[in-house]
């Protein structure tokens, strides 16, 4: 079971480069979802026995993360009819190398992060370089759809650290955060959509042109 668990965690930690090595956004959309996907079955794995709360969690973040979000992302991406992230601050080439050495440095300060009856976890390590590589696509490209994704990478790693209390954590809270994520985006998607018909760019630096 560990070896299954820790061979997602390789995937997902693999899924962070394609993303900040891949210039279309519809592209990084998908690879978000892969991953979102692949966040949804961690429950299953992280904690012995299954429960009703931790199967309808599972069920929830793959339909949200892997399906809806992904959904919501690509209509907002065919309204605004933008393909890919042009001019990014930091190039595609050295945001991989920056995550490659990123993900390296992780896991060689944390080791294997261990949970209780899985010493083989890769989880904690795992779950600091997704945060840390959502923070780069965040900040590192310019087009708001992309800081959405960068965003929603982010907040996987989260979900990952909140995985390792989900027996202390009731389900309603676990609900909770992903119902915030669900709104969040869906907000966000709407912003995009205007600012897109306001600028007919999802250019941020466009915003700095704004006066109060």
């Amino acid at each position: 079971m560990d070896q299954l668990m820790n061979a997602i965690f390789m995937l997902i930690l693999a899924l962070n480069l394609f993303a900040l090595g891949n210039a279309s956004i519809i592209s990084v959309i998908r690879i978000v979802a892969l991953q979102g996907v692949l966040m949804g079955f961690l429950p299953l794995f992280i904690h012995s026995h299954l429960s009703f709360a931790t199967i309808l969690a599972s069920l929830a973040a793959i339909s949200l993360k892997g399906i809806v979000i992904p959904a919501i992302m690509i209509k907002a991406l065919r309204d605004v009819q933008i393909k890919r992230e042009v001019e990014p601050i930091i190039g595609l080439l050295p945001s991989t190398i920056i995550g490659a050495l990123v993900t390296a440095a992780v896991f060689l300060i944390c080791g294997r992060g261990q949970v209780p009856g899985q010493s083989e976890s890769l989880i904690i390590p795992t779950a600091i370089t997704v945060v840390l590589v959502g923070f780069i696509l965040l900040t590192t490209r310019l087009k708001s759809l992309t800081q959405v994704l960068g965003y929603l990478v982010l907040e996987n790693g989260i979900y990952m650290f909140s995985l390792l209390l989900m027996e202390a954590i009731p389900l309603v809270v676990e609900m909770g955060m992903l119902l915030d994520l669900f709104v969040s985006i869906f907000i966000v998607s709407i912003i995009t959509n205007q600012i897109n018909r306001t600028f007919s760019s999802l250019d941020t630096r466009h915003l700095s042109s704004l006066k109060e």
